[in-house]
């Protein structure tokens, strides 16, 4: 009696083997690789400037063949070395934020109402409240209507029906605030926006695979493998790039000077010592810009390019066609960087931004500005830098504890099982060039946690195999033949290796989606693991099986 598996299957098992090890091989070449996959995507960058690679990206480029596949495991931070932050949002800046902007046009909307009214002016008040008064307190129904009227409903699932700010009269002074609602809506956009703009800004700069979380109410986890230090990481995502352009009310040299209700003073980066007045609200914000590009002025000297969209460049050819001959601010994060003087109206939506830039400083202004500038400034909470040295160590350690683990494990199979441990061994070996290929294709990130869950997985992959075999054996010694043992042997083992494993499966999934950073990494090894083995032990193992034994037809069977 011979044992038979349709053909199609037969060649659908051994396909699936061969593409799992194709897509892990090129982890063998990893350094040569990373290599070639670095110079492909600055090549391709290049081209889209219309700029030629160079000599030594195409030799990069060539260490590995084009047709070949070229995905890697991503290395976690603990493995590659990298940086570790935590940071907070100051979320309490958005709330400031959005009252001063509605202060102007909460004034231009009460002007409709002067004559009951009489003048208004804004008050002091704690960040996120605006404070209006108004002379004549006759008036207040109608400013306060007049305000309200400028109020919209929360836009959120849990605010719908409420109005996003609360509008309410004390004594001749109207209080505006975000209403509970629009907070809770405005926080999580807030942290969404931080979230997508460091992230944008992490990428630019050319690292690889970060991981980027959000933890709580109002904190993110940013860990980026493969970069130099945490204040690095801390140049390139913890600078606001917060780029506005304002009116000029004066210059002077008192830094200590009062510059006035909606008015702010700001130091000068091209005039040390000078100090600008300048409106507190923006004639355009960098929210409007669409590009910015490292380039140079006139003289030479390293500048930024930028564009703006159509809103944009409409605001500010308006502007500068009605204020020519004077000069305005161009602000970042509360400095001037510069303060020119309008010549005439540039209604092309372009410009260029000059000041005291390196080639370096001018090039990182570019990657910020086109990333767009934070909502809200961050406060720093953990730093840590993880050096290249002790992620080496991590790897050497994992591999000596998954050798060890597959030795032993190897050797208890083979005293036990004899030859058909021998074939378990050979596809537990498969079984984790498959695990490589998988992470490989999905582009999965190992980490030291990660390397545990596979060393788990070696330990566990031969319980499927164990399972099947004390079946066999089972059955042999309910005089069945060796055939027919091993198809029963098989076939009644199933349901108990697809209990036992899909439980385990059920916790690594729950252990990734309400876990973090190496719980994660532990997870993704441990369920990949838990596939591969399963899929190898009840069908590459029974193949093998079933060549030998059309091969040897033995009479009797040890297992």
């Amino acid at each position: 009696m011979q044992l038979e598996t349709p053909l199609w299957k037969r060649l659908a098992i051994w396909a699936v083997v061969v593409v799992g090890l194709i897509l892990a091989a090129p982890n063998l070449f990893y350094s040569r690789v990373e290599t070639h996959n670095d110079a492909a995507t600055a090549i391709a960058k290049a081209a889209k400037l219309g700029v030629a690679a160079t000599p030594e990206q195409q030799a990069a480029l060539d260490q590995w063949p084009s047709w070949a596949p070229s995905s890697l495991v991503n290395l976690g931070l603990d493995l590659r070395g990298g940086a570790h932050l935590l940071a907070e949002v100051k979320l309490d800046d958005v709330y400031k934020q959005r009252m001063d902007a509605f202060w102007p046009e909460a004034r231009d909307a009460l002007k409709d109402v002067r004559d009951a009214t009489g003048p208004v002016k804004r008050k002091p008040a704690p960040d996120g409240v605006l404070r209006i008064t108004i002379t004549n307190a006759d008036g207040m129904a109608a400013a306060l209507a007049k305000i309200q009227s400028l109020t919209s409903n929360v836009v959120s699932l849990t605010g719908a029906g409420q109005k996003d700010m609360n509008v309410v009269a004390d004594g001749s002074d109207i209080v505006v605030t975000l209403s509970d609602a629009e907070k809770a809506a405005t926080d999580n956009r807030t942290m969404q926006q931080s979230l997508e703009i460091i992230r944008r800004r992490v990428d630019a700069a050319g690292t690889r695979e970060p991981s980027i979380q959000r933890q709580g109410a109002d904190r993110i986890l940013i860990e980026v493998p493969g970069i130099g230090s945490a204040e690095e990481l801390k140049n390139i995502i913890g600078t606001t790039a917060k780029l506005t352009f304002n009116t000029v009310v004066s210059t002077t040299s008192d830094k200590t000077a009062n510059p006035g209700l909606g008015n702010l003073l700001l130091p000068s980066a091209d005039r040390p010592g000078e100090f600008i007045v300048v409106e507190e609200a923006p004639v355009v914000t960098g929210d409007d810009l669409v590009d910015a590009q490292p380039s140079f002025d006139q003289n030479g000297r390293p500048a930024v390019s930028f564009r703006f969209n159509t809103t944009g460049a409409r605001k500010f050819g308006e502007y500068t066609g009605a204020h020519v001959g004077q000069p305005f601010a161009i602000v970042l994060d509360k400095q001037v960087i510069s303060a020119p003087t309008i010549q005439t109206a540039i209604t092309g939506g372009s410009g260029i931004i000059t000041g005291n830039f390196t080639v370096e400083a001018s090039t990182n202004l570019a990657v910020l500005l086109r990333a767009g500038a934070l909502p809200a400034t961050m406060s720093f909470l953990e730093e840590r830098t993880v050096g290249p040295e002790l992620g080496q160590d991590s790897i050497d350690a994992g591999k000596v504890a998954a050798v060890v683990g597959m030795v032993l494990v190897g050797a208890f199979m083979l005293a036990s099982y004899g030859l058909f441990g021998l074939i378990a061994d050979v596809v537990l070996v498969l079984s984790m060039g498959m695990i490589f290929g998988i992470l490989s294709m999905i582009g999965g990130t190992l980490t030291l946690p990660g390397i545990a869950g596979l060393v788990l997985t070696i330990g566990t992959a031969v319980d499927a195999n164990v399972l099947v075999y004390e079946r066999i054996r089972e059955e042999l010694r309910h005089a069945k033949t060796p055939a027919r043992a091993i198809e029963l042997g098989y076939e009644r083992a199933m349901s108990a290796i697809v209990d036992a494993n899909v439980t385990t499966l059920i916790t690594a999934i729950v252990l990734y989606f309400f876990g973090a950073g190496p719980v994660r990494g532990f997870a993704v090894a441990l369920a990949i693991g838990i596939i591969t083995s399963v899929f190898t032990a009840l069908y590459v193992t029974r193949l093998i099986i079933q060549v030998w034994f059309n091969w040897r037809k033995p009479k009797t069977l040890i297992v």
